[in-house]
């Protein structure tokens, strides 16, 4: 039987299909011009929600997955480097297809594709919403109208961040192995992390008062209902979403696992899990400054997906929040660097 799993080891999500996710802290862009890739500024920290019964909501309980903490406004970006074999993986925000802006399907389709060519995808920055362009995922609250959900549905019921994967059809997957036991000794493996996928450490220490203390258990120890938080938009960046190269009925026609991941606040990160969250998202300009690297990355063989209307009509969460009033710098000439040319407990799935 098809293993259907999803593991955490350490900070990386493993769906079946060796398929391997990182959520890695990034700097907001500007929401005007388009800017090359920034940099990765330390992993998101998950963890299981059936470890915590007591004190997540029972919603969450409900759709089982895993938990990570972000700060109003934080982007994050989606790295894929570990990602060995091919997969299709299928990403949603509050359940609308981050490539297709299609509702959530447990089917893969090609006009429009809705699905991720893994590893050729390195990773996923923000929703397909231009020629050669994504825009910035960015967290915002559940309510205001401004995560991709509520622009597309016109509802905020969901939030988060699905995953769903799917592998090869064994014939077509044998196939691939063995071609790549004929072509491992004609050229040096590549590193699966490093470059632009390599998470970097955070420089900034936690803002006096961005945390704030963990509220008080209610009454009866029954959870209560968190502060729900779903994916917006910011500024738009240079990155291709590749088009599939591979007939549809080369993949399997049901997904080998799925995850729900759910966003929460850093006060009731605290509140649930009893850890302090990462701390406050470091200054951009400071970040710039320093003459730490952006990235440009160009695959000349692959091609680029089309856009759709619905996810190119989707609005920055400036327009729901405010003008962004931090400081920003541009990167310096010779900062964008030019790219390319032991298992853990198992995450429960629910319903959703």
């Amino acid at each position: 039987m098809t293993d259907t799993t999803v593991r955490i080891d350490g900070n990386t999500l493993r769906l079946p299909g060796d398929v391997a996710v990182r959520f890695i802290r990034t700097l907001r862009l500007p929401e005007s011009g388009t800017h090359p890739l920034p940099p990765g500024l330390g992993e998101f920290p998950i963890r299981r929600v059936a470890d915590f019964p007591d004190t997540v909501p029972e919603a969450w309980r409900a759709r089982g997955g895993v938990m990570l903490p972000v700060y109003l406004r934080e982007a994050m970006w989606l790295s894929f480097g570990g990602t060995t074999e091919p997969a299709a993986l299928q990403v949603g925000v509050g359940k609308v297809c981050a490539v297709s802006g299609k509702p959530w399907s447990d089917r893969l389709a090609r006009k429009p594709q809705n699905y991720l060519c893994l590893p050729r995808q390195p990773w996923l920055d923000g929703i397909n919403s231009g020629k050669g362009t994504v825009r910035q995922f960015v967290a915002v609250p559940l309510g205001l109208g401004a995560t991709v959900e509520g622009q597309v549905t016109g509802e905020e019921v969901w939030g988060g961040v699905q995953l769903q994967s799917f592998a090869l059809k064994e014939p077509k997957l044998a196939a691939w192995r063995e071609e790549q036991r004929r072509l491992a000794a004609q050229a040096p493996p590549m590193p699966q992390f490093g470059g632009y996928g390599a998470a970097m450490p955070m420089a900034a220490p936690p803002a006096p008062g961005s945390v704030p203390a963990p509220a008080a258990a209610p009454a009866g120890g029954a959870p209560r209902a968190a502060a729900a938080m779903g994916l917006g938009v910011g500024g738009s960046m240079r990155q291709e979403v590749y088009e599939d190269d591979r007939p549809l009925s080369d993949w399997a026609e049901r997904p080998g696992g799925r995850v729900f991941v759910h966003l929460v606040t850093p006060p009731e990160w605290r509140r649930i899990t009893g850890e302090a969250p990462p701390p406050s998202p470091v200054d951009r300009a400071a970040y710039t400054r320093a003459g730490l690297p952006w990235f440009d990355y160009y695959d000349e063989d692959a091609a680029d997906l089309a856009p759709t209307d619905t996810l190119g009509a989707v609005q920055p969460v400036g327009d729901w929040l405010g003008d962004d009033h931090e400081p920003w710098q541009a990167p310096k000439p010779g900062q964008v660097m030019p790219l390319k040319d032991a298992q853990g407990k198992p995450v429960e799935d629910g319903d959703w």
